[in-house]
């Protein structure tokens, strides 16, 4: 089994609730840094340009919403991974800007579900098939960490 929150070791100490609610305008920021010619360019081979990492983001903000939508309705469920190479393989011509638009309206109306299952729902169980039991606050610490990372890539492009 691997580590039940891969991107727990971007965590920076502040509150989830804030780095959740401060990565759309952290994305829109480094999109408008980047600019939009540069934002369709992978800064290497077999990289994501900052446009497909965007629509990555709005991907998983789609998955995250079920997820944790699935672990407050369902005892104990089993969540579905997916391979994000194969769905990256739809991104081509997806402006970053649309993307964004989908993950911030994603985003807030997952903040909205989270704030009212917090902290009552936080230890509902879920399992992840290739990381094990987690927790539905494992499931926002993952979706925090993972924000975090990308918004580090992105930093680094800016």
């Amino acid at each position: 089994m691997s580590e039940l929150n891969p991107y727990a070791r971007f965590l920076d100490g502040r509150p989830l609730e804030a780095i959740l609610a401060d990565t759309g305008s952290s994305l829109a920021s480094l999109l408008e840094a980047i600019g939009p010619e540069k934002a369709v360019v992978p800064p290497a081979p077999g990289k994501w340009s900052p446009a497909e990492i965007v629509c990555h983001l709005a991907d998983c903000e789609l998955v995250f919403a079920f997820r944790l939508r699935q672990t407050l309705a369902e005892d104990a469920p089993v969540i579905q991974p997916f391979d994000q190479e194969k769905w990256a393989a739809t991104y081509s011509g997806i402006a970053a800007e649309q993307a964004l638009q989908v993950f911030n309206a994603v985003r807030q109306w997952n903040l909205r579900l989270i704030a009212s299952a917090l902290p009552a729902a936080a230890g509902r169980p879920v399992t992840h098939p290739e990381r094990g039991t987690m927790t539905f606050l494992t499931l926002v610490e993952t979706m925090a960490g993972h924000d975090l990372n990308h918004l580090g890539q992105l930093q680094k492009l800016s």
